[in-house]
């Protein structure tokens, strides 16, 4: 998995648990489900950066 992209997921996420956050303070329950799926959308593109990772795993044992 490229450094970016798991950067890139991980400020997705974080930003996400901040929105919810937000929401649960402020009794906005808009913003909080909205953190929520932000969260979801970073755990989906992080597995499937693993899922890539797996199968060039895979590709590279078949190689040699």
């Amino acid at each position: 998995m490229g450094t970016a992209d798991k950067a890139r997921n991980t400020g997705e996420d974080l930003k996400g648990k901040a929105k919810e956050a937000a929401g649960k303070v402020t009794d906005n329950e808009r913003l909080e489900a909205e953190g929520e799926r932000d969260q979801a959308s970073a755990d989906l593109k992080q597995r499937g950066e693993q899922l890539k990772d797996a199968g060039k795993d895979v590709k590279d044992a078949f190689d040699r």
